[in-house]
């Protein structure tokens, strides 16, 4: 337990930090899910509307601060690889 003033705030900072960070990360991760779901059941339109949702998401959250711009750029790289390895 903390001892001093600031310390107990940022407890309290922390927590709600870490409540805000985790549903960023579990909204950009269900939205590759689906991405992922799409391209397995080989529809080119729903994967390619998914991938317009999970960029999007990922480019939220790294506005948030959630998460670093490279990776969010690394992911968005995968996922449209996938998308067009499904077209081809």
């Amino acid at each position: 337990m903390p001892n001093k003033k600031s310390a107990k705030k940022r407890v309290l900072v922390t927590e709600r930090n870490r409540i805000y960070n985790r549903f960023w990360k579990t909204r950009c991760k269900n939205a590759v899910k689906k991405l992922l779901e799409a391209v397995a059941s080989k529809d080119l339109d729903l994967a390619t509307k998914r991938l317009n949702e999970a960029q999007g998401v990922l480019d939220k959250a790294v506005v948030k601060g959630v998460v670093h711009r490279n990776t969010a750029a690394r992911r968005k790289s995968n996922m449209a690889a996938k998308v067009k390895a499904l077209s081809a």
